[in-house]
């Protein structure tokens, strides 16, 4: 098995955790919020072998914390190579990202997670059938979807898409 580098189990782990961590109130952190603490000796030897970037500072971080990391480490090991590869790709564009892009696709998920169940739907299924079409028709349909309407092309030209039409038939 290919073992990631250090930075992209970091990654890996960061995104785990923070899709599973809810919000925590400083006195959650502090009282552990009825969970207990771990200790690192006490894990698993695989649990140790995906968490080992945080073992130097383990036994300090808070129990809900901990609790989070080992569902994240459960999660991961669930996962099919496909899925950890797919997974490791997005760590490593999502690393290589400004702070910008980073802000937009934020923003981009956020606009995503308001849309109606039904509309998420219909996107993931377009996307499911995007991503299983050839590479050529993919190529095909991001220059389509990255190139503007021919009207806004035309506004940003300050010419009026209609009267350009009928110029073109009276000559």
């Amino acid at each position: 098995m290919r073992t990631p580098s250090r930075q992209l189990w970091l990654a890996v782990c960061a995104a785990l955790l923070i899709v599973g961590a809810g919000p925590v109130s400083a006195d959650d952190a502090y009282r552990g919020n009825g969970q207990a603490s771990v200790p690192w000796q006490q894990l698993s030897p695989e649990q140790q072998r995906v968490l080992g970037q945080f073992q130097d500072r383990w036994d300090r971080m808070p129990p809900q914390q901990q609790q989070s990391l080992l569902r994240g480490a459960q999660r991961w090991e669930s996962l099919t190579p496909e899925q950890r590869s797919r997974l490791e790709q997005s760590a490593h564009r999502w690393r290589d990202m400004s702070p910008e892009q980073k802000q937009a696709v934020r923003q981009r998920a956020e606009q995503f997670r308001q849309l109606p169940p039904e509309e998420q739907a219909r996107l993931r299924e377009e996307y499911r059938r995007y991503r299983e079409s050839p590479p050529q028709q993919r190529e095909e349909a991001r220059k389509r979807w990255e190139q503007p309407p021919q009207e806004e092309q035309d506004e940003a030209r300050g010419k009026n898409g209609k009267k350009d039409k009928r110029d073109k038939r009276d000559k």
